[in-house]
């Protein structure tokens, strides 16, 4: 297991957001994280990227508390793609991307030909290598997005987090970086909100109310009663005609 929780919790004000979350994440799958609003999902993936110390249990990184880790040596592991990040400063596309190679950088290891070329390769996976120029306030939210995608691939992690990356993107794109992340050569932890689309992970984990409830492949996560109880909806798989893959169609529980 590339990245272990054990009994992992996180509380403000005595209040607790994430509770005794035992979870093993595969080295190379993509392990997609399901729950509704105000689960835990974020806080969860927050703890898994060490910005944010359990305030119980631990997080390990190949068997290695992430506790007292520095943090470079965890950004050299560990990229975290967030729902919400933004600056201020006046950068430009590829500036933004560059700082995904920051852990990597040293004062004997200065920024090379090859860096670039892991900059341009990550602009190139999301579509936005044509924006390299642009200034980070001229971009759409889709277009931001992809860009914070960006710099995690040039982070070249062991393992990727994001929290919804489909998040104001288009249908292309959606697809693009879903297909883009199942396709890369490492370990992905995926906050998803759209059921259809985790279907594509290896294993979803399910959260409610700041426990982890549920584990499995999405064939025996996503039963009838399942969604019934964590989504209050109705669900019955449909079969493409076309190509013989399975939809998740989806209605209000009566």
């Amino acid at each position: 297991m590339i990245l272990r929780t054990e009994k992992a919790g996180w509380a403000t004000r005595s209040v607790p957001i994430v509770q005794d979350v035992d979870l093993e994440v595969r080295d190379g799958e993509m392990l997609g994280l399901i729950g509704p609003n105000g689960s835990g999902k974020s806080t969860l993936l927050r703890l898994l990227s060490g910005i944010r110390r359990p305030t119980s249990g631990q997080v390990l990184l190949n068997g290695e508390p992430l506790t007292g880790m520095p943090q470079r040596r965890i950004a050299q592991h560990i990229a975290l793609v967030e729902q919400q990040s933004d600056t201020g400063d006046r950068i430009t596309v590829r500036d933004a991307v560059e700082l995904g190679r920051t852990p990597w950088l040293s004062a004997l290891h200065p920024h090379s030909a090859r860096d670039d070329t892991l900059v341009d390769k990550a602009l190139a996976d999301v579509d936005m290598q044509g924006f390299a120029d642009r200034y980070w306030h001229t971009l759409s939210g889709g277009e931001r997005q992809r860009v914070h995608i960006a710099r995690a691939l040039a982070q070249q992690p062991q393992v990727l987090l994001l929290d919804e990356p489909t998040n104001h993107l288009d249908i292309h794109h959606q697809l693009s970086i879903l297909a883009l992340v199942a396709s890369l050569p490492v370990t992905s932890v995926v906050a998803l909100h759209d059921l259809n689309q985790a279907l594509e992970c290896d294993r979803l984990a399910v959260m409610e109310s700041g426990r982890l409830t549920c584990i499995g492949t999405p064939d025996a996560v996503l039963t009838p009663d399942r969604l019934r109880e964590s989504f209050a909806v109705q669900g019955r798989f449909l079969t493409d005609p076309s190509d013989g893959s399975r939809i998740l169609r989806l209605q209000r529980a009566l």
